[in-house]
Order: structure tokens, then C-alpha cells, then sequence
């Protein structure tokens, strides 16, 4: 599992605190990330959005007033490549550390424990039970919260679904080409990047 991480680009430590502009169809959304609260998410966050995974990919399970996913490559190869390229669980930390998911936070999706690797959720309500799950936020939407509200949501879970559901193989084998096809309203993400 680790020299699968490793393989795609070595561990480097994201700054302290950064901030993430997303352009979506929408308009923008701000996500200001702070490493002490999840070092692991934050680093494989910061690597992903340095290397353009998030560009022209899909917000494939917005469930309104829940979460709204992202985080499958639009192209199935590089989708494919990162998909089992998972990072470990966080350590323990502080309870200071800890973050809880409420509105507005953004954390990594996984199935299993040591599962997480590109999937990440806005928080669009408070998910208190995700905690004890192991979900840990590893930042926070400081703008645009209006724009993550107003993401296409009358596709639920039926085109996705998350990584629990085990229906993202259609997404992961026929990419944006799939999702435009047989979900062509969904909301996308133009580019996403690390402000300077």
C-alpha cells in the first residue's frame, strides 16, 4: 500500500496552513487548509491540487444538506492510477488537533481504515457522526459555501455513490465521458488551485 503512494511522488510536507481556490461551474469555493489538523490529508491534498489532479473532474455525489464528493479523475488512466495510492490513517493527535465535521469542512472519503486517496467531501451540514468513523477534516471552506450549497444535487448517490456503496467503477472505467453521458448536469471543477 505505501510504495504505492510512494510510487506516485514522495511524501512532502504541505505549508502550515495554505488556502485552495476551486473554480467550479458554479463560481468559486475557498478551502483554507491547516496541516496540524490532519498532517497526512493536508499533504496528499496540497501534492493532488500541485499536480492538477481536480482539474476538469466531476462533483459526483452531492447530497444536499450532507456532503458534496469530488475526487476521481475525469481521465479513467489517471484515475486508475491514483485509485488504490492510499495514504495511512492520521495519528491520534491532540484533542485540540481534532477537528470535528461540521458545515463547511472538508475531509478525505475512504472505505477502509489506511484507504484514503484522492476522494474528498464538503461538509454541507454537520456530519458529528462521521467522527467516530475516523473521518477527519483536514480544512475548511473560508468562501463560497453559497457556491457548495448550490452544486447539483438531484443525482444523490445514484452516480457514485460513495466509496462505501461500491458503484464507482462506472466512474472510474469510463471517467467524464461516463458522468457526461448519463449525468450531464452534474456540476464540475474547472481547475483547482494552491494560492500564492
Amino acid at each position: 500500500m505505501m510504495a504505492a503512494w510512494l510510487a506516485l511522488g514522495a511524501l512532502l510536507c504541505a505549508p502550515a496552513q495554505f488556502r485552495v481556490r476551486i473554480d467550479t461551474t458554479k463560481g468559486r469555493i475557498v478551502i483554507e487548509v491547516h496541516r496540524g489538523w490532519a498532517p497526512r490529508g493536508a499533504d496528499r491534498f496540497h501534492d493532488l491540487v500541485s499536480r492538477r489532479y481536480y482539474d476538469d473532474s466531476r462533483f459526483f455525489r452531492v447530497v444536499k444538506g450532507q456532503w458534496a464528493q469530488f475526487g476521481i479523475s475525469g481521465d479513467p488512466a489517471i484515475a486508475n492510477r491514483w485509485r488504490n495510492a492510499t495514504i495511512p490513517d492520521e495519528d491520534a493527535g491532540s484533542a485540540q488537533q481534532r477537528k470535528s465535521n461540521v458545515r463547511g469542512t472538508v475531509a478525505f472519503a475512504f472505505a477502509k481504515p489506511n484507504g484514503r486517496a484522492t476522494q474528498v467531501f464538503i461538509n454541507l451540514g454537520d456530519n458529528l457522526r462521521l467522527d467516530a468513523q475516523g473521518f477527519r477534516p483536514f480544512g475548511r471552506v473560508v468562501d463560497g459555501m453559497d457556491v457548495a450549497d448550490a452544486l447539483q444535487s438531484e443525482y444523490g448517490e445514484t452516480s457514485g455513490g460513495g466509496i462505501r456503496g461500491g458503484r464507482q467503477d462506472p466512474v472510474f472505467e469510463g471517467g467524464n465521458a461516463y458522468l457526461d453521458r448519463a449525468f450531464p448536469r452534474l456540476d464540475r471543477i474547472i481547475r483547482a488551485v494552491v494560492v500564492p
